[in-house]
């Protein structure tokens, strides 16, 4: 990044959208502009997890605002993550096809831990050098994040589906203040925590930190009654706890401090911050500054190449975890993404871009290529099926929900009748992967590396969909089991609006 460029970041959480706007200056991001608006999407899933009209339409409206806010700015200069709420929501597909559009830019879904994985990247950044071992916890609307880490590095991350909005909603519905209703609320949180207990314990951390807006809500009403600033201690809890049962009801909840847009949300809050005291063994929490935009604002000043790293890291460690024959994989790999360079009729040098469009989908197919028969160890006959269900469950860090699912579709579909992603036949660039993904696995079938010399894919122009793969006089005689399968393959093909041709046979 260069002194003057612009980044922004925006974060879709389910009680505030934001954006973050600042330029570049010698490597470090100074902000300029900061928008938030209280959109409360995590009070719009109904019963079956489907975001109301009217959710849709508020966050609609606030992203078009950031939209015309963001004019100008480049698709490198931006990044905008959702988290919990877009994460449970079954009909998010279709909020998000308007919402990328109104933004501007794409929208990502990321996983609770790559979320975690973030926030932690935003506190540790806007905290001094340090050794200390940390615990920073983010109370949000419908998750709330765990992670431990020094200096720089998080090395435990977990994300727990409590959060204010959706404690306030189940245990605080017509906002009133009981303590039994307190008493429910939390120990309701802390049989969702409760796994925490080993991997958090009390020994493994010096500091607790708290992120986003929770701990601010609870500690701007501490500040204002006399407690001390930049933290929230038991104490402080257990005052405040006896101040909202006074109350008796949201709606009648007068305090100094308290932002209106909080009391609707602050008995979930409260109960969840004190379920986490009570596991954690907790006695004083700081308020950290940092938070999940500020780590997708390090990805974008510089992390870029840490990023990627992050995303290969997250590959080697699923293909370890199913035993994945790697040797194999990256044979495959290097043969589907051979023949993709060719159907895209791009050099060397495009392909070796990883930040370009075609450089992304290169090393995506790559991915998709190791970790093909991830599913093999659960079923040799529908492993593919297995793999592409357990990638589209996998928290892998680094990958947005997008980009996991568009690898299940690869993995579901690089074997088998093609009718399965009918639905998918329309994007021709995962098509293109598609295809080439399964010529190579036709061609290293036999499990070592293929004869490819006089080989070609061809594609007539950059908007056709129909493909041919060129054979060198002889191959088809000297390799008839490989020559059989691709005339298979042009037929499976023929049922879709794509054809494949095979010359030379």
């Amino acid at each position: 990044m260069q002194n003057g460029n612009r980044l922004a970041a925006v974060d879709l959480g389910s009680n505030s959208f934001r954006l973050e706007i600042g330029r570049v200056d010698h490597g470090e991001f100074l902000r300029t502009e900061y928008l938030k608006e209280t959109v409360r999407q995590g009070g719009g899933l109904d019963e079956d997890r489907n975001l109301t009209p009217a959710a849709m339409e508020a966050g609609w409206e606030c992203l078009a605002r950031f939209g015309e806010r963001l004019a100008g700015f480049k698709p490198h200069e931006v990044r905008a993550v959702a988290t919990q709420t877009l994460r449970e929501a079954r009909n998010r597909d279709a909020f998000l096809e308007r919402a990328n559009a109104v933004l501007g830019f794409p929208i990502d879904v990321i996983s609770g831990r790559e979320e975690a994985r973030l926030i932690y990247q935003g506190v540790a950044q806007m905290l001094p050098a340090s050794d200390e071992r940390r615990l920073v916890i983010d109370i949000g609307g419908r998750s709330t994040e765990l992670i431990l880490g020094t200096g720089l590095t998080p090395t435990v991350m977990e994300s727990f589906r409590v959060g204010s909005i959706a404690w306030s909603k189940r245990y605080f519905p017509d906002g009133g203040f009981s303590k039994k209703s307190f008493e429910m609320a939390e120990i309701a949180a802390k049989a969702v925590l409760d796994e925490a207990l080993d991997a958090y314990p009390r020994d493994r951390w010096d500091t607790a930190y708290g992120s986003a807006g929770t701990v601010g809500a609870i500690g701007d009403v501490l500040v204002a009654a006399g407690w001390p600033a930049g933290v929230v201690t038991q104490d402080g809890l257990d005052w405040l706890l006896e101040r909202l049962i006074a109350a008796q009801s949201a709606d009648r909840l007068r305090m100094p401090g308290m932002r209106e847009d909080r009391r609707a949300i602050i008995g979930g809050g409260v109960s969840v911050m004190r379920a986490v005291f009570s596991l954690l063994g907790i006695t004083e929490m700081q308020h950290a500054a940092g938070g999940l935009r500020h780590g997708l604002i390090c990805d974008l000043l510089g992390a870029t190449q840490q990023f990627g790293d992050m995303r290969v890291k997250s590959v080697e460690r699923l293909a370890h975890k199913f035993s994945v024959d790697t040797v194999h994989g990256e044979r495959v790999g290097k043969v589907a993404t051979l023949l993709l360079q060719q159907a895209l009729g791009i050099s060397d040098a495009q392909a070796k871009d990883e930040e370009s469009d075609v450089g992304s989908q290169l090393r995506k197919l790559q991915w998709a290529a190791m970790l093909h028969e991830i599913g093999s160890h659960i079923s040799h006959s529908d492993y593919h099926k297995h793999g592409a269900y357990i990638l589209d469950n996998a928290d892998a860090v680094g990958f947005s929900l997008s980009e996991m699912h568009r690898l299940s579709l690869l993995v579901l579909g690089h074997r088998g009748k093609l009718r399965k992603l009918e639905s998918s036949l329309g994007q021709d660039d995962l098509v293109l992967q598609l295809l080439c993904l399964r010529l190579a696995v036709i061609l290293c079938h036999a499990r070592r590396a293929p004869d490819l010399q006089g080989m070609a894919l061809r594609r007539a122009n950059a908007k056709s969909r129909q493909l041919e793969l060129v054979c060198r006089p002889g191959w088809a005689a000297a390799f008839p089991q490989s020559a059989h399968l691709l005339r298979e393959e042009t037929q499976a093909w023929q049922k879709t609006p794509w054809s494949l041709e095979i010359s030379g046979l």
